[in-house]
């Protein structure tokens, strides 16, 4: 939050208030601003590969929004299942069970979630497929190219939707930048996208690129007026996109955060040898493999020196076995939160709670 633009952003919301038009002003469209639908179809685009025109869009007061509108929308259709990784956030599982959706977990793998496993056939099978391709959260890996294909030929065959969860797309480090998804196809694809990782999650801004069949149906979730969504935040985010500020902003953070995992990865191979890390190649955040049952300790001695550290297992669906085989427990470290005055204390704190 530290590393927010705060004078680029001014002089965006400045341009921005000085052209609104006078309607802006009044209560906006449940599709939300013109502008920023054009901006967003221009940007994801040229860098996330995404084929998105301005009415495909709709903007959302945050992915968790996006995600209780998809839900209501699919609840609608008479879907009663979605899929989802066998790790992830709980609180997404939630939404989706709030809206009358159960929640099944898929299986994991040395490579990842199976999707191909979608194609088992039975009454309760799932209308839809949560997924983060790009980059798994919380254990990093990019989804390979076969399950990739595997989930769209899957929606293709069955009807149903895959909804892709672009959290942290524009930070790659070690790779080429992993495609989004909708890129296969734009008509059995739901990608959403946020400014949460890449700006701040206090703007509260994010938003779904749907395929044409189900806009309607997610406007309709949505309500006849934007009540969630400010106009001159939705203004200045245009204008923050199409002035080039968008991308130089993203340009510097993806420099800080390389540097910051740069300096993880080195400070454990000095202090912490025997801990593996990984997906360390995108995203902001790494997982620290550990020792079989040594997880809950390390959480209270992390806790013991300030660090607010999750482990895996508390990523794990309920329904989903632990890691592959058996595999390490392991911690979720955050590497882009703690201000430039803070990080030095943090890294060695973290690794003195390491075993």
């Amino acid at each position: 939050m530290g590393s927010f633009p705060r004078a680029d952003w001014l002089r965006a919301a400045r341009r921005a208030l000085t052209d609104a038009p006078h309607e802006a002003f009044g209560y906006g469209g449940p599709r939300g601003r013109p502008e920023l639908r054009a901006a967003l179809a221009d940007y994801l685009a040229r860098a996330r590969g995404v084929h998105a025109d301005p009415d495909r869009i709709v903007v959302c007061s945050g992915f968790q929004h996006g995600l209780m509108l998809l839900a209501a929308a699919l609840h609608a259709r008479g879907a009663r299942a979605v899929a989802v990784e066998p790790y992830g956030l709980d609180v997404y599982w939630r939404r989706l069970r709030e809206a009358g959706l159960r929640t099944p977990a898929l299986t994991l793998d040395e490579r990842g979630t199976r999707t191909e496993d979608l194609d088992a056939r039975g009454p309760g099978r799932p209308a839809a497929v949560y997924l983060t391709p790009a980059h798994q959260f919380p254990l990093g890996g990019a989804l390979p190219p076969d399950r990739r294909a595997a989930a769209v030929d899957w929606a293709r065959s069955s009807g149903g939707l895959v909804l892709e969860d672009d959290y942290d797309g524009e930070f790659r480090y070690d790779r080429q930048p992993v495609g989004a998804l909708q890129g296969l196809d734009p008509e059995r694809v739901v990608y959403a996208g946020t400014t949460s990782k890449s700006l701040a999650p206090g703007l509260r801004l994010g938003w779904l690129v749907l395929p044409r069949d189900l806009v309607a149906d997610v406007l309709r979730a949505k309500g006849d007026a934007d009540w969630a969504c400010g106009a001159l935040d939705q203004l200045t985010l245009a204008e923050f996109l199409t002035s080039g500020a968008y991308d130089r902003h993203v340009r510097a953070m993806r420099l800080r955060y390389r540097r910051r995992r740069d300096q993880l990865v080195a400070a454990l191979a000095d202090r912490a040898p025997e801990v593996r890390v990984s997906g360390i190649a995108a995203g902001l955040h790494a997982v620290l493999e550990l020792p079989p049952g040594t997880e809950r300790s390390v959480l209270r001695a992390a806790a013991l020196h300030g660090l607010q550290l999750q482990g895996l297992d508390s990523y794990r669906h309920p329904d989903a076995p632990r890691r592959a085989s058996g595999g390490p427990d392991g911690l979720v470290v955050g590497y882009a939160t703690p201000t430039d005055s803070a990080w030095t204390g943090a890294l060695d704190a973290l690794c003195r709670v390491l075993p």
